[in-house]
């Protein structure tokens, strides 16, 4: 007996707006997992964008309720946005680059099909990854609550002074700071703007939240790990113009005594790889850690 649409399993497909040349590989990929025997659907706004016949579309809530898992076309910026929307479903996700870097849009388009394969058939390598919950607490209130795949960033704006943050981890005084900003960063985060602003690379699997000043007045401000059961509150003591970010995709105006409470999600998103995937081949080949110059000073 066929399947029909109500026992075929479904995978969603999000694929980055305004991206040149993306209709073919899209519809290679929508008559790849047709072939396989599945049911293909497009996440609301990718359908807005991308017309292939026969596709539905879906809101996330849709897709989190019924899909298997879920493609993602892009870079690491619209990985970031689905994964922060699909946290609570448990929807295992797969990323095919488009971007620059791709840390978690891992999979060269040129082999995508071909990893595809690999994945469905279940030869993939899954990988947890933690995300933060940060509320907004104001005079006693909570004002806002969001979650972060990669960090929560408090800074100045780009006409203010100094921001001054005071820290408490677990209720333990750490510093008052004065900075651009702080970022809390989860591992998954540490090869994003923390490690632009001098912080550690954690290895993914490593349960811990770090705390990186960016451009602290006293130099003996350093970067600190802590673990990830620890709630943190950054107090906002003095300075003009601070918001709190989420990601780099929500942001939220702070005022003075604001707590932004930030602790471990209850949530965690599923990487699917495929089987020889290796975290340290990521790094090596995104930081180019692999070149060398050569004679003529060109890296190779």
């Amino acid at each position: 007996m066929s399947a029909t649409p109500e026992t075929q399993q479904t995978i969603a497909l999000v694929v980055r707006h305004n991206t040149a040349g993306i209709a073919e590989p899209v519809q290679a990929i929508v008559n790849f997992l047709r072939d396989a025997g599945y049911r293909v659907v497009f996440e609301q706004e990718t359908a807005g964008h991308v017309q292939v016949a026969g596709v539905a579309a879906m809101g996330v809530d849709e897709i989190g309720a019924q899909a298997k898992l879920v493609i993602v076309m892009g870079g690491d910026g619209t990985m970031l946005g689905v994964a922060r929307q699909l946290a609570r479903y448990k929807v295992p996700l797969i990323g095919i680059n488009q971007g620059r870097l791709g840390f978690m849009t891992d999979i060269p388009i040129d082999r995508m099909l071909p990893a595809l394969a690999e994945i469905l058939s279940g030869k993939a390598r899954a990988e947890e990854r933690t995300l933060l919950e940060a509320r907004l607490v104001r005079d006693g209130k909570e004002m806002h609550c969001s979650v972060a795949v990669n960090d929560v960033v408090v800074a100045r704006g780009s006409g203010a002074g100094m921001a001054e943050l005071k820290v408490t981890v677990d209720g333990a005084f750490m510093y008052n700071q004065r900075s651009d900003g702080l970022i809390i960063s989860t591992p998954t985060g540490s090869t994003a703007y923390a490690l632009s602003a001098g912080g550690p690379l954690l290895h993914p699997t490593l349960a811990g939240i770090v705390l990186v000043p960016i451009a602290p007045h006293a130099l003996s401000n350093r970067p600190i790990v802590v673990p990830d059961t620890s709630d943190i509150v950054v107090e906002i003591m003095n300075g003009r113009d601070i918001s709190v970010n989420f990601d780099m995709q929500t942001f939220t105006s702070l005022q003075h005594g604001d707590q932004i409470m930030i602790s471990r999600s209850p949530n965690t998103i599923t990487f699917l790889h495929p089987e020889g995937w290796s975290y340290y081949h990521t790094l090596r080949e995104k930081l180019h850690w692999n070149e060398y110059p050569s004679s003529d000073g060109k890296l190779k």
